[in-house]
């Protein structure tokens, strides 16, 4: 039990589950959108490069967002920043429920991710101040276990929806869940207090990025994303585009979030057995990445095998 303000008791469990709920959201709307958009690029009329430019609007929307909501829920709690970011992405998905043109598809793809930049990090904040920090690993690592579900599911959820009714069941579901989540939040989750921060200038962030502990293991974070954002956008494209059903399609990128769920917790654990260094660790995962980026875009056999000539005879 937990007591907060007011001399209220809260258990840790009830009030994380709609936290985890709402690392789930983030998480589905990401990958789920994001293939989604792949197998519907073309009755979109997106061509490769617009299809990148959409995509990218979410992450785009993040990195420019997160640093200022961060700072608003250092003023005025957590609580409120996650409950406004979750009604804010219910209003973005339910934008283009109706006629989602690329367009509105743009729209609805940079509001959801302003959104997710407001709730994702204030949520994660939220558990680990609701956990404590003699469970905060076990309550960490649960919370981690749901995001993974929702890239994981993410894809073939999008896929079946759409296949079933368009991208407006996508957008409609999104913005269903977001606000169940938003309801969940507002009754379980108690009110947290304003923690007092140290004061952060401008020339302490300035002097951080020039900090080589900061600015190389960022620049592999950073480049580690990218491979993913565009495995997530491009590999369904591609797999559709090749003859493959939608949900076989997402299947490609339901077994990418799978497999970073299991290899992140045996990396770790390797490196806190000191069996790998962080530089090795680094190193063999980007030179992993990067040779799998050159294979999805390699032809494939049947594609650089001449086609036989209708008018040949058969042979004997």
């Amino acid at each position: 039990m937990l007591q907060l303000t007011g001399g209220v008791y809260y258990t840790p469990r009830g009030a994380v589950l709609p936290l985890y709920l709402a690392g789930f959201t983030t998480a589905f709307g990401a990958h789920g959108v994001a293939t989604a958009l792949a197998l519907e690029a073309g009755d979109l009329g997106l061509s490769l490069l617009s299809f990148g430019a959409v995509l990218a609007l979410y992450d785009v929307a993040e990195v420019i967002l997160k640093p200022i909501f961060g700072a608003l829920s250092d003023r005025i709690g957590v609580k409120p920043v996650v409950l406004a970011g979750l009604i804010a992405f219910a209003l973005a998905s339910s934008v283009a429920i109706v006629s989602p043109t690329p367009l509105v598809a743009a729209a609805a793809r940079f509001g959801q991710g302003a959104a997710a930049a407001a709730f994702s990090p204030a949520s994660s904040s939220a558990v680990a101040r609701l956990a404590g920090k003699e469970r905060l690993g076990h309550f960490f690592g649960r919370y981690g276990a749901w995001k993974s579900i929702g890239y994981a599911a993410g894809p073939l959820l999008g896929a079946a929806l759409v296949s079933f009714g368009g991208l407006g069941a996508l957008y409609l579901t999104l913005a269903l869940l977001a606000t169940a989540t938003a309801f969940w939040v507002a009754v379980a989750v108690p009110p947290l207090p304003v923690l007092p921060r140290p004061r952060y200038t401008l020339a302490d962030l300035i002097r951080q990025t020039r900090d080589r502990s900061f600015l190389i293991p960022t620049l592999a974070l950073a480049s580690t994303t990218a491979l993913l954002g565009v495995a997530v956008g491009y590999l369904p494209l591609l797999l559709h585009r090749a003859g493959l059903a939608p949900v076989a399609s997402a299947a490609a990128v339901a077994a990418i979030a799978i497999i970073s769920a299991v290899a992140q917790p045996v990396a770790g654990r390797l490196r806190d057995r000191g069996r790998i260094s962080v530089r090795v660790g680094v190193s063999a995962a980007l030179a992993t990445g990067a040779a799998a980026s050159v294979l999805m875009i390699s032809p494939s056999p049947s594609r650089s095998m001449p086609q036989p000539s209708s008018s040949a005879s058969p042979s004997a």
